[in-house]
């Protein structure tokens, strides 16, 4: 959609459209939707952002994105600090006026879809996967899952919801939510110019690589114990966590435990790293054993990248990944079969160059952010016209 689609939605004024994101951090919006926020400035909107700023601002403003900062509790509830958010949204919603808003993630949904409600704001609600409360069998977990799916059930009724795979848009269906008002676009995309594949060589050890937050929910454990096994057995091969903890997702991995495991020698830990194409091109393998995805990013720049992967068959993970064809799905938090599958890869260069290849072909072909970004766009456009 051009800026001449956009000026006519609005009429003889000229005047843009605003587009309002709220995005729980700036690294977060930086990651996975700049690309986008960039594109929606292009077609003609003026675009802003209400998240909480840490690092960003000036990435974020360069791309001509205004910035409106908020403080809040990231993970969990706190009646006090959403309340808080509530009223700060309900304030930026009404000074800004938007003509429509962009809500990322659960927490942001849940509440900032009420408060575009409230204020009669056409909105767009992306899902990008179901959390740690939908994930446990907690009691805590199954309690809150309840309310929240009660209150999804209300709020979700309004405007477009985006799923990142087909079985979270059936779960909203079967919220009651018609299949009219979701569209299924599946993850943020990858810029596969920044992700190139790399030839990886003969080199020994072969590595095997986990991108993600240090969470127990991305298999961080299972990934543990495999590399135990394999070492155990003589299996040669390298294997390396790259990832920061999540000190506020009850789910994190402790410091503590990470540097356990590093000076135990089971596996390198190189913390939080903001070249994850350097990362990749050293690596052979890419892995993420993940109990649940929306869809993961991890697993876009692995596949453009040109790596084979090894993941769960679970939704989100196996979007990505065709078993057999571009790397191989394991049952979700079995790390004997993780441990075999791994080992396959890492004594077959012939089988790792192959299904390399096929990721980067899958990539290309269904994943590239241009594609995300176009049906995104239409979105944007159905609920201005």
């Amino acid at each position: 959609m051009g800026r001449a689609d956009v000026a006519s939605l609005v009429g003889t004024t000229m005047k843009r459209p605003k587009l309002l994101f709220f995005v729980t951090e700036d690294w977060v919006f930086c990651s996975h939707r700049l690309a986008l926020g960039r594109a929606a400035v292009n077609a003609g909107y003026e675009v802003v952002l209400v998240t909480r700023l840490r690092e960003h601002k000036k990435l974020i403003e360069d791309a001509g994105i205004r910035v409106i900062p908020i403080e809040h509790q990231r993970g969990g509830l706190n009646l006090f600090s959403d309340f808080r958010v509530l009223l700060h949204l309900w304030s930026a919603y009404q000074m800004e006026a938007p003509n429509l808003v962009h809500h990322v993630a659960l927490k942001p949904v849940l509440l900032g879809s009420l408060v575009a409600a409230l204020a009669g704001i056409p909105q767009v609600n992306a899902i990008t996967g179901l959390g740690w409360i939908f994930i446990s069998k907690s009691t805590t977990a199954k309690f809150l899952s309840i309310v929240l799916t009660g209150f999804l059930r209300l709020v979700l009724r309004r405007g477009i919801s985006i799923l990142q795979n087909p079985e979270d848009q059936n779960w909203i269906v079967n919220l009651g939510i018609p299949i009219s008002s979701t569209r299924l676009i599946r993850g943020a995309g990858v810029d596969i110019e920044k992700f190139p594949p790399k030839f990886k060589g003969l080199t020994e050890p072969p590595t095997v690589v986990l991108v993600a937050r240090m969470l127990f929910d991305k298999g961080v454990l299972e990934f543990v114990d495999a590399a135990k096994q394999l070492r155990t057995k003589g299996v040669s091969g390298r294997f390396v966590l790259v990832g920061a903890p999540d000190q506020a997702n009850r789910a994190s991995v402790t410091l503590t435990q990470l540097e356990r495991w590093q000076a135990e020698g089971v596996v390198e830990w190189w913390g939080y790293r903001d070249d994850i194409p350097t990362c990749y091109g050293q690596a052979h393998i890419a892995c993420l054993p993940s109990y649940r995805e929306g869809l993961p990013k991890s697993l876009l720049e692995a596949a453009a990248c040109g790596l084979p992967i090894v993941t769960t068959d679970t939704p989100g993970c196996r979007e990505v990944v065709r078993d057999e064809e571009n790397g191989l799905l394991v049952p979700v938090k079995n790390s004997n079969a993780l441990a075999d599958a791994l080992e396959r890869l890492l004594i077959d260069p012939a089988l790792r160059d192959n299904m390399g290849k096929r990721s980067r072909e899958i990539a290309e072909n269904e994943f590239d952010v241009e594609h995300v970004i176009a049906k995104t766009l239409e979105v944007y456009r159905e609920l201005s016209a």
